[in-house]
């Protein structure tokens, strides 16, 4: 089997991105700005950041799919370069299954205030319809809402139990989030909506301003050896808040957290500030914040 040049130049001269919207439409994802990422290997810039090579495709169908030079100049050359570019499928917007809704929130505020959650967050979360409480089972039902408002997301949280999912319906990339600052440069990220809480209560005893910032729950995290891995809730909040600057990550002092938060900030690092912001104690910040009020109630000895 043997190549002509002219089947080598037309391969040489077709792009990355075109080969993909091509021939592989379902392996690749539009992030925010423009930019386009593969599903399965993390992403054209998670992909270049290990130094495999340039941004072709002969390169990507060598180095990434293993294809020999004559394999991959066959596929490519054997015509002029592909130049028609076909526009990524979005995803469909999902519906949100939100459970039958109790009238008020008692129990759900009994359960926050004794995590140590400060009843004014309790009440301007669901003042702004980000709290409310289900009324066959009186779980807590954290709400996430898309930049029109709309309910988006769901979470359920046991007032009993340790029970906890995700409602039906809910699409991840629309995680609960307080943003009550619309010029907000400074986010703080949370693996549940409890810390998020936690950090708040704590927050608002020691500053009033704590609605100078945005606030955001990832609905939980996982540790992969994707280096640039940025999770859909986090992708999608900077995608629509351009104007911030400073992410800090207030993760579980756990394994799968701080590999998460690692991960995150190589991501983001290059376009944002990013400062790593654990706890100083305890496996979060609910852990944290009551182990400082158990503190407080101690006699002095």
């Amino acid at each position: 089997m043997w190549v002509t040049p002219k089947q080598i130049e037309n391969a040489r001269q077709t792009d990355l991105l075109t080969y993909l919207q091509t021939y592989e439409p379902n392996n690749l994802q539009k992030l925010c700005n423009g930019t386009y990422c593969t599903k399965e290997h993390n992403g054209l810039r998670h992909w270049f950041s290990r130094h495999i090579g340039g941004k072709n495709a002969l390169d990507y169908l060598m180095k990434v799919r293993g294809f020999s030079f004559t394999q991959a100049v066959m596929m490519l050359g054997t015509s002029a370069p592909v130049v028609q570019k076909f526009t990524v499928k979005e995803r469909e917007p999902k519906t949100l299954e939100l459970p039958k809704l109790h009238p008020n929130i008692q129990r759900v505020k009994m359960y926050l205030t004794g995590r140590g959650i400060d009843e004014r967050v309790i009440d301007y979360c669901h003042k702004e319809g980000l709290l409310f409480e289900d009324d066959e089972c009186h779980n807590c039902v954290f709400v996430g809402k898309d930049e029109e408002g709309i309910p988006r997301y769901g979470a359920l949280r046991s007032t009993t139990t340790d029970f906890k999912r995700d409602l039906d319906g809910s699409d991840k990339r629309y995680s609960f989030k307080i943003c009550p600052n619309e010029g907000a440069t400074t986010l703080h990220v949370f693996e549940a909506v409890i810390d998020l809480m936690s950090y708040i209560t704590f927050a608002a005893k020691v500053r009033s301003e704590w609605y100078t910032d945005d606030y955001l729950s990832l609905g939980g995290v996982y540790a992969t050896d994707k280096k640039q891995d940025i999770p859909l809730a986090l992708n999608s909040y900077l995608e629509s808040h351009p104007h911030t600057k400073t992410v800090r990550l207030h993760l579980d002092n756990d394994e799968i957290g701080r590999r998460a938060a690692e991960q995150i900030k190589e991501a983001l690092q290059d376009n944002y500030t990013v400062c790593n912001e654990p706890q100083k104690s305890g496996k979060d910040y609910n852990d944290y914040l009551q182990n400082q009020i158990r503190k407080r109630k101690e006699p002095e000895r």
